[in-house]
């Protein structure tokens, strides 16, 4: 990857399959907008980014202390993302998928706001979804550049269920407060999620009220990078039954979560 750097802005080309559009609007986070220009707009860990991709290059308008620190590792810039695909492609059908999406990177987020994003995904539409998180962190994050950040675990969980009526969350007003409750006083233990084996994980996520198999996976994958978290909604389900129904190929060990990510791209949109 070439990095070349501008007063304001930071370029990059060489950087292999990586589409920025498709990354952050493919239903693993939901607080990237696109606007008119083409411009992607996003806040992530209290920093606000502007960012642009065309054929050769991807700028983004941010200095280069917070690319090192935060945006490489963000969007997964260091992650051999054509040999990943070159092992998957093995498989018939997986092979299908990353020739038509080669570019999806998993996001690298925070593990509270992935948590939280999901809790809310529950039995949603996205638009709906992207609607209560804005709502949320206008409501009780910190006011920045570009707009607001995600409310901490200790924030929320000093509030009710009645305080979050106005985010129109409905049933997952309570499981939002059960998960900043538990996060914040420790009974669910971030840092040991991320040191232990992913059964740990999958255990201790459910701990929660209203987390469930496919809420714990997500947070696992988005949240902790653990690559082998396999989320199953209705899409990933149609695709283990009509392409998989013998079980998913040796070939995605390890990084099931992120073959699942463009199976499940190619499913939907290509079929």
């Amino acid at each position: 990857m070439k990095i070349t750097e501008s007063k304001n802005s930071i370029t990059l080309s060489d950087f292999g399959p990586f589409d920025l559009g498709l990354s952050a609007d493919c239903g693993q986070a939901f607080r990237w907008k696109q606007d008119a220009d083409g411009f992607w707009h996003g806040i992530v860990g209290g920093k606000y980014l502007k960012a642009k991709q065309d054929s050769n290059s991807i700028i983004l308008y941010t200095c280069k202390e917070d690319f090192d620190s935060l945006w490489k590792n963000y969007f997964d810039l260091e992650t051999d993302y054509a040999d990943i695909c070159k092992t998957l492609s093995s498989d018939t059908y997986l092979s299908r998928a990353v020739t038509t999406c080669p570019g999806i990177h998993i996001l690298k987020q925070d593990p509270w706001e992935a948590l939280c994003s999901f809790i809310i995904s529950q039995n949603n539409n996205i638009p709906r979804i992207k609607g209560i998180i804005e709502r949320l962190c206008e409501s009780f994050g910190d006011e920045i550049q570009g707009g607001f950040t995600f409310p901490s675990a200790e924030k929320l969980a000093s509030l009710t269920a009645e305080d979050l009526a106005p985010l129109r969350a409905g049933f997952r007003a309570k499981y939002i407060i059960d998960a900043a409750k538990k996060v914040s006083s420790g009974e669910v233990d971030f840092e040991k999620i991320t040191n232990s084996p992913i059964e740990y994980g999958r255990e201790e996520l459910q701990k929660i009220c209203g987390v469930g198999a496919k809420v714990a996976e997500c947070t696992l994958l988005y949240g902790f990078y653990k690559t082998d978290a396999f989320p199953v909604d209705v899409w990933v389900r149609r695709i283990m039954e009509e392409m998989y129904p013998n079980g998913f190929p040796e070939c995605a060990d390890g990084v099931r979560g992120i073959a699942q990510q463009y199976l499940f791209h190619w499913r939907r949109t290509c079929f």
